[in-house]
């Protein structure tokens, strides 16, 4: 929990990772270029005092994330969003089984997500269906851009892909994160298009589908999209440390998301360990729309910030919130359709 002047704000950091890019479990030399290129952004986009060396940037373990968060950030509960990336990392970039177990030792402060690749068929749907029941899964991270033996990236809406949104609604897997943000050395750019959110949105409606890095560099495409499909939701990994190096862009970033989408689709990250969530909370309780940009976007309140601070996720994630702490129950969205049609009730008329 964070306090600033008298409020209290229940903080959910919807976005981490327990990763290990150490040089033993680098299989090739793209298991570098992908880890440089965290570090790049994590150096470039940090204040001073906190960038991490370049060492310790290559795997932190679990007694130094829950510190991080728990100890020092502020964080009440925080939701792991794990990368394979097999093609790169011998026993992969997220550490399953790590960032599991530590699920499952504190489950009141951490929830574990898993991945899936459609690309893996039939085996695929099978180890997800074993994965949903021995991890009791109630979201997945997808990179469309991973690559897979000659394949260098997949859309969302490829058959296969539904195969397995199919199985997500059968096994109750019902937030369904999906990187679509900036690029990362040697993934491609255009395999995080986010065109093919549109589909699956429309098509599975009774799923949420959360836009890591809201789409980034393509946040105009994101914010037309969400407004028209009630079940896509902003995750704001890596727009959040924009507020320190361009404030104004943050500013642009956030005024667009709260027109087009709404202050109850969107969702804190820090993205750890690419930056830790103690200097994000702060700065953007601290936060505010320059004064020459509030007559087109308005101010950021102060429910607002508790909302995107941690409401929004641990609504869509039954965690629960003490009740001092909480909001009065939103009505309708403010923006975007009211009431939408659920693909699993339209049978019933």
């Amino acid at each position: 929990m964070y306090t600033k002047d008298g409020e209290r704000y229940f903080i959910v950091d919807a976005h981490i990772a327990l990763w290990d890019a150490r040089p033993e479990n680098q299989r090739n030399v793209h298991g570098k270029q992908f880890i440089d290129c965290f570090y790049d952004y994590h150096a470039n986009l940090s204040p001073e005092s906190e960038k991490w060396s370049y060492e310790e940037y290559l795997y932190q373990g679990g007694e130094r994330l829950k510190r991080d968060l728990f100890e020092d950030g502020y964080v009440d509960h925080a939701i792991f969003q794990p990368a394979h990336l097999g093609e790169f990392y011998v026993n992969g970039f997220g550490q399953t089984e790590e960032a599991f177990a530590l699920a499952q030792a504190d489950p009141g402060r951490l929830t574990y997500n898993h991945h899936f690749d459609p690309r893996n068929g039939e085996a695929g749907l099978d180890q997800l269906r074993a994965d949903a029941e021995r991890m009791n899964l109630k979201g997945v991270k997808l990179y469309t851009a991973e690559w897979h033996g000659e394949s260098r990236g997949y859309k969302l809406s490829d058959p296969w892909a539904y195969r397995y949104f199919e199985a997500c609604r059968e096994l109750g897997i019902t937030n369904i994160h999906v990187h679509k943000g900036p690029t990362i050395r040697p993934l491609d750019r255009d395999a995080f298009d986010v065109a093919d959110i549109d589909h699956v949105a429309s098509d599975f409606t009774d799923l949420n589908f959360v836009v890591e890095h809201v789409g980034l560099p393509r946040l105009e495409d994101f914010c037309w999209i969400a407004t028209q499909e009630p079940n896509v939701h902003g995750g704001l990994a890596v727009a959040m440390p924009f507020i320190h190096t361009r404030p104004r862009y943050f500013a642009q970033i956030m005024g667009e998301l709260l027109y087009w989408v709404g202050e109850d689709r969107i969702q804190f990250s820090s993205d750890y360990a690419l930056w830790t969530p103690r200097w994000l909370v702060e700065a953007f309780v601290d936060f505010q729309i320059p004064d020459d940009m509030s007559a087109e976007y308005g101010p950021i309140t102060t429910a607002q910030k508790k909302k995107i601070l941690g409401l929004n996720a641990a609504k869509m994630y039954g965690i629960e919130v003490p009740e001092e702490l909480r909001l009065p129950d939103a009505g309708e969205p403010a923006v975007g359709p009211r009431e939408p049609e659920r693909a699993d009730l339209a049978g019933a008329r």
